[in-house]
């Protein structure tokens, strides 16, 4: 699981025992095929699971960094084709429904790239030997395969504006309406796509090529991908279809209860059990309902436990307890926060509302959701800084290499003008590689720089026009990017931790002193601050986004150019997709937009962090509640300790013991307690699965995942058109078993 709050990404986790390796140093470049256990040997037998045949069927991988020797089967001579674009753009359309539907409600999203792969291969392969080749038919290989996922991830990996900065800018009164501001919304999404994807091309050359980092999730995709080509055994074809047929019935299955059980949310969606015992007579019960201590049943969260692991399934939910179940209550028994009456209009002292987001004084009179704010975005912030510097080392290494190439390139490009040649001191680990694509495939530097150069002044033109942000600021914000890009890369290839959107909140900080010492007024500072710092968080994720599919497309031998071009395509798709699915949700539940509409769809918390963050450094006096804020730097302090102790005293093999403090953050930020419950609920599940049956795990545990969090994000998708048409659960189903006998959906 990445540790990205407003984009946490959720990637497949290896699961680990007490008993088995785990080493999670940055600088560890382990070989992972999306398995179950660490310490796996780099040979990969995908099909040996099977056991369908008796002779030898499967073939012997060594994941190495190198491609992976060519398949047979015929020439794939066009990569980039309309019908690749156009599936795995919609591919990424399903997902990004899914993340913002998630997003809003957790602060989590998911990759596209596996999803993409599988499905794309679903509905490709069968429509490319059914079809005329003038339709869309024709040969369907891994490489365009490569393609459909490439367009997907571009696609579908632009929605973390929209679950976080875009609507704390509402929030905020700082924009009108999404309707009265898509021409804005539309350019920002634009700002960040293009830079991500352009700066992606010099990221491969050094992080791929020279470094040969694993990017686990990327690696799974590639192995995927030519598992599901591969037909070299009936065992290897026979695998192939039930991985596509988990994933569509996983998908399929979740989407149809998603979509049905908002008729009947008290029986079908949430169990509010403590609320079920104060009807039956226990009185006390209702002060757990009260602090949000009920049952969900979502196939979304049980596939992301599934994905995300025991650890940080774990942390979440301890996060949960230590917040709501412990911090809280603690901070009205003295006084610190207020609460408000319960929304039924109850009498009843013990049931409350604790998770109000407006007050007063936010300093003495807010409410715990508030004051546990603090604490959540401290620890994460500190957590993840606290990672990286146990890691400084290796971005010192790369420093300092990348420092000796361009003096290299400098001082050889000097004298070449002079008819002079100078010789090439650098070390041997310095000194380029032969790029293994053909050159006829490769980027050329005039076409991603130009493109890089073009990004940047867009980025610093439609700042200032659209939302008169200060050049300086513009330029700062690209900076960040710059350096969060690398920070990503670096941390997602060898780990599969993604930090970004933790680290982003850092961004915030700086452009907050920026701004302050402008003495710009404070709305106008308020929108500089969301706007920079989702350019520098944005535009990094998606370049970390884009390295990753240009992993999987060095191993499978696919056209860096033809990725390139797909990731354009797909992103200019992927803008338009992000702000009209953006534009639907805001419509059906105007609480996205509107802070003082009560919202009980979503729980909003990455767009919480983001308001008050920004509210925090433009604001006069720091509105921050003074036990909250020694809270957070206990807290903070001990989450610092932890990574110090893990990474210097507590041998490997025990880090998947050691708590996920950002994961504990989480927990301090999201107030629905039911999503980590079914996190921890789909951990074990697939814990189970992988020790007692790890190879049928490795082959359709993924796909089952994907599936589940997907399918219920479409169903949201559905659910959020029936709202807007009035036909949604609200004025045709049931209250039956929900609090107050009110709907409860």
């Amino acid at each position: 699981m990445a540790s990205h709050m407003e984009e946490t990404r959720v990637q497949p986790a290896n699961m680990v025992s007490p008993n088995e390796k785990s080493n999670d140093s940055l600088d560890e470049k382990r070989s992972i095929h999306s398995g179950p256990y660490e310490g796996k040997p780099t040979h990969i037998n995908e099909f040996d699971a099977e056991g369908l045949e008796t002779e030898e069927t499967s073939e012997l991988l060594v994941n190495d960094g190198n491609p992976f020797p060519p398949m047979g089967g015929p020439e794939e001579t066009n990569q980039l084709t309309f019908r690749a674009v156009i599936i795995g753009s919609l591919l990424g359309l399903i997902v990004g429904a899914s993340n913002i539907y998630l997003g809003l409600k957790t602060g989590f999203t998911f990759g596209a790239s596996l999803f993409g792969a599988i499905f794309g291969f679903a509905i490709l392969k069968p429509l490319s030997h059914a079809l005329p080749e003038k339709l869309g038919g024709g040969y369907f290989g891994p490489k365009e395969n490569t393609t459909v996922q490439t367009a997907a991830t571009a696609a579908g990996g632009l929605t973390g504006l929209f679950v976080a900065a875009v609507p704390a800018m509402y929030h905020l009164k700082l924009l009108t309406t999404p309707s009265q501001d898509i021409g804005r919304l539309f350019g920002l999404t634009a700002l960040t796509a293009f830079y991500g994807v352009f700066f992606a091309m010099p990221l491969r050359r050094y992080y791929i090529l020279k470094e040969k980092l694993v990017f686990p999730t990327p690696t799974a995709t590639a192995f995927t991908i030519r598992s599901l080509h591969s037909t070299t055994s009936a065992a290897a074809r026979i695998a192939a279809k039930k991985k596509v047929q988990v994933l569509a019935g996983s998908f399929f299955g979740s989407f149809v209860f998603k979509s049905i059980c908002g008729y009947a949310p008290g029986l079908l969606l949430d169990w509010h059990v403590f609320y079920w015992f104060y009807s039956w007579g226990w009185k006390g019960a209702i002060a757990v309902e009260s602090w949000g201590w009920f049952l969900e049943l979502t196939p979304a969260f049980w596939g992301a436990g599934m994905l995300s692991g025991l650890n940080a399934s774990w942390s979440f939910l301890i996060g949960a307890i230590m917040a709501w179940g412990m911090l809280g209550p603690i901070s009205i028994a003295k006084g610190w926060t207020i609460s408000k009456p319960n929304p039924y209009g109850v009498d009843e002292p013990l049931w409350r509302n604790y998770v109000s987001m407006t007050a007063k004084d936010f300093i003495h009179g807010a409410s715990p959701r508030y004051w546990l704010l603090w604490p959540g975005i401290l620890i994460m912030l500190c957590y993840s800084f606290a990672e990286l510097a146990m890691n400084a080392p290796i971005f010192i290494r790369a420093a300092k290499s990348a420092a000796r190439s361009a003096s290299y390139s400098y001082r050889s490009w000097a004298a070449s003008r002079k008819g002079e040649t100078i010789q090439d001191t650098r070390p041997e680990s310095d000194r380029p590689l032969n790029d293994p694509a053909p050159e006829h495939e490769q980027v050329p530097f005039w076409m991603w720089s130009s493109g890089l150069i073009a990004s940047v002044a867009l980025t610093l033109i439609v700042g200032k026009l659209s939302y008169k942000m200060d050049v300086g600021v513009g330029i700062l914000a690209l900076l960040l990017a710059f350096i969060f890009s690398f920070i990503g890369v670096q941390s997602s290839g060898t780990t599969d931790v993604n930090p970004i959107g933790t680290i982003a909140k850092a961004s915030q900080l700086l452009i907050g002193g920026v701004t302050r010492g402008q003495g710009i007024p404070l709305e106008q500072a308020q929108l500089t601050n969301l706007v920079a710092g989702s350019i520098a968080g944005q535009a990094a994720a998606h370049g970390v986004d884009m390295t990753g599919d240009l992993k999987t497309g060095h191993l499978l031998r696919a056209s860096p150019r033809v990725q390139f071009l797909a990731q354009v395509l797909g992103s200019v798709i992927g803008i338009w997709l992000s702000v009209g699915l953006f534009v639907l949700f805001a419509t059906a539940y105007p609480c996205i937009t509107d802070l003082d509409v009560e919202c009980t769809a979503f729980g909003l918390p990455s767009v919480s962090a983001w308001r008050t963050v920004a509210v925090a450094v433009t604001s006069p006096k720091l509105p921050i509640p003074p036990s909250s804020g020694y809270f957070a730097i206990g807290l903070s302090l001990l989450a610092i300790i932890t990574v110090v102790v893990k990474h210097t005293l507590i041998p490997a093999r025990f880090h998947a013991w050691v708590p996920n403090w950002n994961a504990i953050g989480l927990g301090f930020v999201v107030p629905q307690t039911y999503y980590p419950i079914a996190m921890v609920v789909g951990a074990h599940l697939a814990y189970t699965w992988a020790r007692r049956w790890p190879k049928s795990w490795e082959i359709w545990g993924f796909a089952l995942s994907a599936g589940l969090v997907a399918g219920e994000g479409m169903g949201g998708v559905l659910t959020a058109l029936l709202t807007i048409v009035k036909a949604d659960g609200s004025y045709y189903g049931s209250a039956v078993a929900c609090p107050a006998k009110e709907y409860c959906g």
